[in-house]
């Protein structure tokens, strides 16, 4: 899938608003911009590695050349887009359960929200809103976001502890132990994404025997006892 890169997730949503109350939503933003703790459960979510909201007003979408015809657009466009780590449904139900009096206000005046809560609704409206993102590079796919975060704690004590490493053979390995212990929380393993569920693993491995056999005249998939049958 190409939204997802390593254990990062890209996520765009467009959604039309009416072009008379796409300025409310910009009062909105910088009014988050400004008091912070309105954010504060989105803030406080570790999987986001950046979320942004923009609007976009029906004649700012980008003209490319004289050949490309003139788009004629009823409304203005809210954009959001986002990446984090975890599944789309982990992502979408944690802003739901964290800021779910924010998103409502965010997306009030977008035409046909239903507010965040319930949640089968609110899937139904990002996923058909969702742009599926056509190339998606991650620099270190084995990465989360407390990975990253966590590397910079290592990086920054060791530098401080380098500074001090002028001392006896006692009170460095004294030092060294101190370090070990306040970076053990950061000194994780990076690794692919486990498996979710075993139904998760058994819909891969379905897609990877499709993908296997040619376009035609491809025979009835496995049932799930042939699959065990193959694997033992």
């Amino acid at each position: 899938m190409s939204n997802v890169a390593g254990k990062a997730y890209a996520m765009n949503v467009l959604t039309p608003i009416r072009w008379y109350t796409a300025w409310l939503n910009k009062l909105i933003f910088w009014v988050a911009l400004k008091i912070p703790s309105t954010l504060k459960g989105l803030i406080t979510l570790s999987l986001i590695h950046y979320a942004r909201w923009v609007i976009i007003g029906p004649k700012q979408f980008p003209h490319l050349s004289p050949q490309q015809p003139r788009e004629e657009l009823k409304y203005a466009y809210m954009l959001f887009f986002s990446n984090f780590n975890g599944s789309w449904d982990q992502y979408v139900d944690s802003f739901s359960f964290a800021i779910p009096a924010g998103l409502d206000m965010f997306w009030k005046w977008n035409l046909r929200y239903p507010r965040s809560i319930a949640l089968t609704p609110f899937h139904q409206y990002i996923r058909f809103n969702q742009i599926e993102t056509i190339h998606y590079y991650n620099a270190y796919p084995l990465a989360t976001s407390n990975d990253v975060k966590s590397a910079h704690a290592v990086r920054n004590a060791l530098l401080a502890f380098q500074q001090g490493s002028d001392v006896s053979d006692e009170a460095f390995m004294t030092r060294y132990k101190a370090l070990l212990r306040s970076l053990q929380h950061d000194l994780g393993d990076m690794a692919p994404t486990p498996i979710v569920s075993m139904s998760a693993y058994q819909v891969e491995r379905r897609e990877r025997w499709h993908a296997s056999l040619p376009k035609e005249g491809k025979p009835p998939a496995p049932t799930a006892g042939q699959e065990a049958s193959h694997a033992s």
